[in-house]
């Protein structure tokens, strides 16, 4: 069985080059890193991951826990996080949480055991502490947790306002927010802070309803959505907290005989790839989605390095009209 001695020997360099290229670590000219896949192919050689992270005491692989990986927003996350991290040399071991706190303690275990860099959570059922005391550098996304950790948010009180605005400066006269449940600790309730407070200083009449505490629970969204309409016929106008919710909203909508922008108009928020899919296209505000994954992955690097970085990370949204406004 070949070793990492006979790479070296056979494609004429030292066994640090061959150790650099495995960890894609320092700079590597792309003939030389082509001539060391070249030699370990013809050589069968395999390194051993195990041996390897625990010489380098790191095993190169990042932890992602999210709540709903059938959620687009979600789904378009792990996607860019899984991108941005294998440029960077890692790979992602992607956990689905679904909000079940034994569930996610299961991930945290399995995560420790196979001593993963570092934890991007999209995530947290927890208490603070087993979170703070968790000895690797962790991320969170849309969510604050103690004052030592990390977090990465889009501009959510600046996204209900830009939301609330449109709405308002399109003639609606009576808007409804449909978000999720308020009692989760999550940045993403300053969409609502903010969508309240430029009503109210408007004057305008508006409600705001609430998912249970399954935020990402579809199955709710048509009946919520449905008595929403059925109580309140006059609503002219909708804020909901994700694009998905938008799209109920515009299904139902036309199923009632609702004219949509004439007389309902609907914005929603993420912009995820499938908004400008449907017909009619959704007005939404957009995460910097990319951006944000990218950003995850270099704070966890950042933490592994000791390097300097910002504990509040927020980043700016922007307002995407189409043709449900």
């Amino acid at each position: 069985m070949a070793t990492i001695h006979d790479v070296a020997e056979k494609a004429g360099v030292s066994v640090t080059t061959v150790s650099r290229v495995l960890n894609n670590r320092g700079y590597i000219s792309d003939a030389t890193r082509r001539k060391v896949f070249g030699v370990m192919e013809e050589l069968n050689y395999h390194p051993n991951e195990i041996a390897r992270s625990l010489l380098r005491k790191q095993s190169n692989i990042i932890g992602l826990i999210i709540p709903n990986v059938s959620h687009p927003f979600f789904g378009e996350l792990a996607n860019d996080v899984e991108f941005f991290a294998h440029r960077n040399g890692f790979k992602v071991l992607l956990c689905n949480s679904r909000l079940e706190p034994a569930k996610e303690r299961e991930y945290i275990e399995m995560m420790k055991r196979n001593r993963v860099d570092g934890i991007i959570m999209g995530s947290h059922t927890l208490e603070v502490g087993d979170y703070e005391s968790l000895p690797y550098p962790i991320v969170t996304i849309d969510r604050r947790i103690g004052e030592s950790i990390p977090y990465i948010s889009s501009d959510n009180y600046r996204g209900g306002e830009l939301a609330t605005r449109l709405l308002i400066d399109k003639g609606c006269r009576k808007i409804a927010h449909i978000c999720g449940s308020l009692e989760l600790d999550l940045l993403a309730n300053l969409r609502t802070d903010a969508f309240e407070s430029m009503a109210t200083r408007s004057g305008i009449h508006h409600l705001t309803i609430q998912t249970d505490m399954d935020v990402f629970n579809q199955e709710q969204y048509e009946d919520m959505i449905r008595r929403l309409f059925r109580e309140h016929p006059d609503i002219d106008g909708v804020f909901a907290t994700s694009d998905i919710i938008a799209a109920f909203a515009v299904k139902i909508g036309r199923t009632l005989g609702k004219r949509i922008p004439e007389e309902l108009r609907i914005v929603g928020y993420d912009d995820v790839k499938a908004a400008s899919w449907l017909q009619p296209s959704l007005t939404t505000i957009r995460q910097p989605i990319r951006e944000m994954s990218e950003l995850a992955v270099e704070l966890i690097r950042k933490q592994m390095e000791e390097a300097p970085y910002e504990r509040e990370n927020i980043l700016p949204v922007e307002l995407i009209e189409r043709d449900t406004t």
